[in-house]
């Protein structure tokens, strides 16, 4: 493995349930000596892709990944507008949002806005789930087609919930479904308890696409409350589109 691909193995080991590393976290994670896990860690805190913490021998992400981070969120007028829209939705609701991207086979929050409810989801940032087992994921999925999406998971899909499409047909009913509401709903399914609507948008010049989501404690809202969110979700997603130059998007 080379030093490149290493220190891309160990960033990716951070998220929201791994905030930190030592040299034995990242043994135990990468598969790899002692010795070159010190060395490693110690390259990256040297570039600056790594800090330690105060005066310990834990590991956290440098200011240079955070600099990046913020240089892509600002590169991207999609995810910064679509950023705004689900503010401007969480603040009305008081419930939590994401903007999220496909990678693959997964999807993960690249902005988050936190809820104002006492009671309320926490933060999803770093965590990655399953496209086909998420609301938000197959927001983003509906809009490859069928044969794309069975090309995606060629290797068929395994159902991170009993409440997630059991089968590629059954995920493909789910598309379908999305394709004509333009809504993705889950019901408890990447999180017990915790509901998610979301909404897909493309950039029709790059053809980048991320999803607006909104997502609240199931106990918590009524159907007239998830009608509005649909609502604000629709028409976020429409003005976020309109902005960028697609004529054909308008307020449902």
């Amino acid at each position: 493995m080379s030093i490149l691909n290493s220190a891309a193995a160990v960033l990716r080991c951070f998220g929201a349930e791994c905030t930190e590393l030592t040299v034995m976290d990242t043994v135990e994670k990468l598969g790899i000596p002692k010795s070159n896990a010190s060395r490693l860690l110690r390259a990256m805190r040297d570039a600056g892709l790594l800090e330690t913490i105060g005066e310990t021998k834990r590991f956290r992400p440098g200011v240079l990944v955070l600099d990046a981070a913020i240089s892509y969120r600002r590169s991207s007028s999609l995810v910064e507008r679509a950023a705004e829209a689900v503010a401007k939705i969480s603040t009305a609701t008081g419930h939590t949002g994401y903007v999220s991207k496909l990678i693959d086979t997964e999807v993960a929050a690249v902005t988050d806005h936190p809820g104002t409810h006492a009671l309320r989801v926490v933060s999803n940032i770093g965590r990655r789930l399953t496209a086909h087992g998420s609301g938000t994921g197959r927001a983003l999925l509906a809009l490859y087609s069928d044969d794309e999406v069975r090309a995606l998971f060629a290797d068929g899909i395994v159902p991170p919930s009993d409440l997630s499409p059991q089968t590629i047909d059954e995920l493909l009913e789910r598309l379908a479904e999305v394709r004509a509401t333009g809504i993705s709903f889950s019901a408890q399914e990447s999180t017990r308890g915790v509901d998610a609507l979301s909404v897909a948008v493309r950039d029709p010049e790059t053809g980048e696409a991320v999803a607006l989501c909104i997502v609240w404690p199931a106990a918590l809202a009524t159907e007239d409350d998830r009608k509005s969110i649909e609502t604000m979700l629709l028409d976020g997603a429409a003005e976020v589109s309109a902005a960028l130059g697609d004529r054909t998007s308008r307020k449902r």
